[in-house]
């Protein structure tokens, strides 16, 4: 067996492992990259093998640096399966079609205010081709046992990072090998815990938070001091939110500090046709999540949800204390950014980020304490408070990475340490070789490793 790293090495997006097996290519995950530009550019570059020739694809999960280059991997000629969970299947569903829905504005608006080096700019790929690639995919069950051919099965376990999250075995006669993906919290407030897996010959593990811990502080009420503050000031709170996942737990959150009359009675808005399909799909999914059918209903009516342009731009003008909810999560694109271009400059207001912001986005700039970001090609002041909440993450930090490792018998030949910056990674590496004496490395960009 042999792994091909074709992303998520040096960042936390693009994730893509090309896996080799006698004759069978396997896809884990098939992830745009986002943030800075000279990764987003790989998206634009051929892979390094041809895509008829891959057999199968494997998802981990929906979110986009995971599935998001799958539209254009059928476009460039795949023709096989994409496995995953039902739950995924159904999230894609929503995030593919709307991922191309974005590029083709991104591109229109290039073309129309001339922002762009490209005459014409073109989408990555289109809505179109994002709900055309849902053809290929095949929902199974986690913990059961599929036939890739050639020897090469596949097992999915739960992640616990976001609804249908999986972790993926990949196994032949000689060798198994893990894929974390991205790796939940034991005590997320609406997903269930990471499965216990305590065998595998190699692990490929995400690092996102492998150099820090995430405040253990109730995030109720750090987030009620937030919006408090903020209403006391007359101002909004604008939370930029992936629409998959962080989204859902928001809502809830909100309806928990509203039911505990912790936060005024100001209205919510859910600005986001896409995070409101999660929403329903996260409802239909019960026993895959902690919710009851009772709490569901309860996080799907705190917000009222905004589905028209109009509606959108109604925002902007509204008078008094709001809270908006609003996809991306690190400020790519989408509906938000004419909110920050509104609100951002507004002293009373606030932008609330409950998500990792990766190097290159506008989230991480506005973290840093930029003076200004750029929207739509114009520069926008930044005077707005800007708040970080961590405890709402959904990716394990270092502590709860090294209490899920420890539960394997004996540990992995090898682990590989991914989906990380490089400074979280190399903490993560050096944590797990000095605490659990593991060989870990670091793998490099389009770097080919044989498993022996």
């Amino acid at each position: 067996m042999e792994i091909t790293f074709l992303g998520a090495t040096g960042t936390v997006t693009g994730s893509k492992y090309l896996v080799t097996s006698g004759s069978k290519k396997v896809l884990v995950d098939c992830g745009l990259f986002q943030g800075y530009k000279q990764l987003r550019l790989r998206n634009w570059e051929p892979l390094p093998i041809d895509p008829r020739e891959i057999d199968a694809v494997i998802l981990t999960h929906a979110h986009i640096d995971h599935s998001g280059y799958l539209p254009r991997l059928i476009r460039d000629g795949f023709r096989g399966r994409v496995y995953c969970t039902a739950a995924t299947r159904d999230l894609c569903a929503v995030l593919l079609p709307d991922a191309g829905h974005l590029q083709e504005e991104e591109a229109k608006n290039a073309n129309r205010h001339g922002y762009s080096k490209h005459r014409p700019a073109l989408p990555l790929f289109t809505r179109e081709e994002g709900e055309r690639a849902l053809q290929n995919f095949i929902p199974i069950e986690l913990e059961h046992d599929v036939d890739l051919g050639g020897g090469l099965s596949l097992q999915l376990s739960r992640a616990g990072h976001l609804l249908g999250a999986a972790f993926a075995f990949l196994t032949d006669s000689h060798t198994s090998v893990l894929f974390s993906g991205d790796l939940g919290r034991p005590n997320d407030l609406t997903m269930l815990p990471p499965s216990i897996i305590r065998h595998a010959d190699y692990l490929v593990l995400e690092s996102t938070y492998g150099n820090r811990r995430h405040d253990s502080s109730d995030p109720k009420v750090t987030l009620a001091e937030v919006i408090n503050r903020t209403v006391n000031r007359g101002g909004a709170v604008i939370i930029p939110s992936f629409a998959v996942g962080r989204a859902q737990a928001m809502l809830y959150y909100l309806h928990l500090l509203k039911a505990e009359n912790a936060i005024p009675d100001i209205p919510v808005f859910l600005n986001s046709p896409m995070a409101t399909d999660a929403t329903h799909i996260f409802c239909r999914h019960l026993g895959e999540h902690r919710l009851t059918p009772a709490q569901c209903k309860q996080m799907c009516g705190v917000a009222k949800y905004v589905n028209s342009v109009e509606e959108s731009k109604d925002l902007n003008v509204h008078r008094g204390p709001m809270i908006v909810v609003a996809a991306s999560g690190m400020a790519t694109g989408g509906r938000v950014l004419h909110h920050l271009k509104t609100y951002a400059p507004d002293p009373r207001s606030t932008i609330l980020f409950a998500g990792y912001q990766a190097g290159g986005t506008r989230g991480a700039a506005m973290l840093a304490g930029a003076e200004s970001i750029k929207i739509h090609g114009e520069y926008v002041p930044m005077r707005a408070e800007v708040v970080a909440l961590s405890q709402l993450s959904g990716h394990a930090d270092y502590t709860e990475t090294l209490h899920w490792l420890q539960h394997f018998e004996p540990p992995p030949r090898e682990t590989f340490i991914t989906h990380g910056e490089p400074a979280a990674a190399d903490a993560l590496r050096l944590r797990i070789q000095e605490q659990l004496g593991w060989r870990c490395q670091i793998p490099e960009y389009q770097q080919k490793v044989m498993l022996a």
